[in-house]
């Protein structure tokens, strides 16, 4: 967005700290007649936020009120969601709580990543900010169910590790919600292993451990089992699962544990 306003010629203000006193007078200073906040990691204050004559517009990455937070496209995939969307909704001084404006739904892959998630959410994003603004003038904001809202924080490293205990479905949706950033890890007998992909399968035995599936393994988890399909051993690059398998010569009965 810099890079492009600013082969534009447009002007880039970039404060370090938008609580700083003097940013909504500068902001009021610009005569705009709307802002529009996209992905911005700072919960901005009320002056901010009132700068512009007819106030801050966010797209968010969710059915609002659902998911309001930082990470709302991993989490939905984390806890199985099979429907998103994107919501744009006029800002206040809450996380996410403003009223809405528009909201556009789209179905969530079976298989599909959090990345990918993102890169198909991006151009719904762009084009629902637009139909926004460009029916501002008729649309009539809706207050959000607060009741109804669950939450979507920062993922951080550790919420990716794989609890095998857990149902494979479960452990399967974690996999996909932490792909690219931070990982699903366990680890194994040559040390930690990032499982990118993966499928739940039929299988049963002690969570952890790897039994048969077909002409390969999976890993028993607390209801059916994982099949792994993309790995990636601790500094090493990703590989298909049966590729890492040949190399780390992991067989039935082995296990895999916490990170």
């Amino acid at each position: 967005m810099k890079l492009a306003a600013l082969e534009a010629g447009l002007p880039v203000l970039q404060p370090a700290r938008l609580r700083d006193p003097e940013w909504p007078e500068r902001l009021r200073a610009l005569g705009a007649d709307v802002a529009v906040v996209v992905a911005f990691g700072q919960i901005l204050p009320q002056a901010v936020l009132d700068a512009p004559a007819r106030g801050s517009i966010n797209i968010h990455g969710s059915l609002l009120p659902r998911y309001r937070g930082a990470a709302p496209i991993q989490w939905a995939i984390i806890r199985g969601e099979t429907v998103t969307g994107i919501t744009t909704f006029q800002m206040d001084a809450g996380m996410d709580t403003g009223p809405t404006l528009l909201t556009a739904a789209t179905p969530i892959g079976p298989e599909e990543t959090a990345g990918e998630l993102f890169e198909r959410l991006a151009p719904l994003g762009a084009a629902t900010i637009l139909d926004t603004l460009a029916r501002l003038d008729t649309l009539t904001p809706t207050p959000q169910d607060h009741a109804a809202a669950t939450l979507a924080p920062r993922l951080k490293k550790g919420d990716g590790a794989l609890d095998w205990d857990r149902p494979a479905a479960d452990l399967v949706n974690l996999v996909r919600g932490c792909n690219p950033w931070p990982g699903a890890t366990t680890a194994g007998p040559g040390g930690a292993l990032t499982i990118w992909r993966a499928r739940a399968v039929a299988g049963r035995g002690e969570p952890g451990t790897l039994v048969a599936h077909e002409r390969t393994v999976a890993v028993a988890a607390g209801d059916g089992a994982v099949l792994p399909l993309e790995v990636q051993p601790e500094s090493r690059r990703a590989v298909g699962w049966d590729e890492y398998l040949r190399g780390a010569r992991l067989a039935p009965g082995m296990r895999l544990s916490a990170p």
